[in-house]
């Protein structure tokens, strides 16, 4: 889809007439049914991101991902060539996990010369070969070469790891992030190392979290006690407008101006932020670091001076936003069940070279931990309801057309797998 600047008089959405501008339906969030074709259709035939590649630091390093949605467990692992490989992380054998500690569905990491199944003992090397067999005698012709780890594909992209678990997939993830990903080559996220990661299990379906960090005109209502009694009167009087949105095949972004980053007006913000130069967007003074002083296009692309963040929502469930300041932070959504799923939240910074540097991003971190609560809070109450169908059409304002548009991904892609079409999954997303 093209991007259009929004008129003085008008709106974003209508210069995306297939989104449409009536009420929507969330019966997508609440039907089992619905949600087991979303499995099949969606997470189970395209990119998901897993990690990143500073998780695998040297030969060796792996860890796992449960993939619930798509019904299976993988490995991610740096072998000896130095390559990142993915595997369902299953024996061939009799079918154990391979790969897991104390209890068997919790996710785990490490490093290992290879991988020993923990019920009989056989051995993968790191390039998923099978090298050993208990008694191997006591086998009928086995040709240990026709016995190696299941793969997955996998991809790596500015440091992002993702798999794929279709195997008739040819879509590379250049290809499937389309315009907004290249947009977003050459931004510096290998150098933000210091990590600070919540994991939440939310009792709402995937869909309606990302909703509610894909819009901002929530933030002057539920987040009102986040700031000073007279800046949470002024933004309740005045509301939120973004900068920018942009649709871009099955992703989207939204724009955003700075808020208190820093404020003009110290009064603005809390007495230990302004102590600090620290809060919900992050570290005031920015990283001296290459790759911040000329965005890559899909950054600001307003170019407006008070930009603040930018918010990527690439289709299905990973987020990602880039802050002013010189910062990311991401967000994954995995589901569960039809109304459960587990939430991610990630912090990434350029590793603090003091004390003082270190107190900002842990201010920023435990704000992010108490906004997130704020949004989380609300989920299951909304859930709830929209299961009650006691009210089946709701309508969205304009600032909700990354709403919109999820849904009708969401949707198009199930009718797109129960009527397959000649093009391949993705393709259009780089179109």
């Amino acid at each position: 889809m093209a991007h259009f600047p929004k008129p003085a008089e008008g709106s974003w959405t209508q210069h995306y007439p297939d989104l449409g501008t009536g009420t929507v339906s969330y019966e997508d969030s609440i039907s089992p049914e619905h949600y087991e074709l979303e499995r099949k259709a969606i997470f189970s035939r395209t990119w998901l991101n897993v990690g990143r590649i500073e998780q695998l630091k040297r030969t060796g390093s792996y860890f796992t991902k449960e993939l619930a949605a798509a019904g299976t467990s993988v490995i991610v692992v740096k072998g000896g060539d130095g390559e990142v490989r993915a595997f369902h992380n299953i024996c061939r054998h009799r079918g154990n996990k391979l790969v897991w500690q104390d209890y068997p569905k919790e996710e785990t990491s490490g490093s290992c010369r290879q991988f020993t199944c923990k019920y009989h003992g056989w051995r993968y090397d790191l390039e998923g070969a099978l090298t050993f067999v208990q008694q191997q005698d006591e086998f009928f012709d086995l040709d240990l070469s026709e016995f190696g780890l299941a793969g997955v594909q996998t991809e790596v992209w500015e440091g992002f790891i993702f798999v794929n678990l279709d195997p008739d997939n040819t879509t590379t993830v250049a290809e499937y992030l389309g315009k907004l990903g290249t947009g977003l080559e050459g931004y510096p996220f290998g150098e933000m190392t210091e990590v600070y990661k919540y994991r939440s299990e939310i009792g709402a379906n995937w869909k309606l979290f990302i909703d509610a960090f894909a819009e901002f005109y929530h933030a002057p209502v539920l987040h009102a006690k986040q700031a000073t009694d007279e800046e949470s009167r002024k933004l309740q009087g005045y509301g939120f407008e973004a900068l920018d949105y942009r649709i871009e095949g099955l992703h989207g972004m939204v724009s955003s101006w700075g808020g208190m980053a820093p404020p003009k007006d110290p009064g603005m913000v809390k007495p230990i932020e302004n102590v600090l130069r620290s809060g919900l967007f992050g570290p005031w003074d920015r990283p001296e670091i290459d790759g911040l002083d000329v965005l890559p296009e899909s950054l600001n692309p307003a170019g407006h001076p008070a930009w603040g963040v930018d918010t990527f929502v690439l289709f299905p469930n990973f987020m990602l936003l880039v802050w002013a300041p010189g910062w990311y932070l991401t967000y994954h959504y995995w589901p569960t069940s039809y109304n459960t799923h587990t939430f991610e939240g990630t912090l990434y910074f350029v590793p603090p070279k003091n004390a003082t540097e270190r107190l900002r991003q842990e201010l920023a971190a435990v704000t992010f931990k108490e906004y997130a609560l704020q949004d989380g809070n609300t989920l299951e109450a909304t859930q709830s309801m929209i299961e009650s169908r006691a009210v089946t059409s709701f309508p969205l304002n304009d600032q909700e057309i990354l709403l919109r548009h999820l849904h009708k991904t969401a949707r198009d892609m199930i009718a797109d797998f129960e009527q397959p079409a000649e093009t391949p999954v993705g393709i259009s997303a780089a179109s």
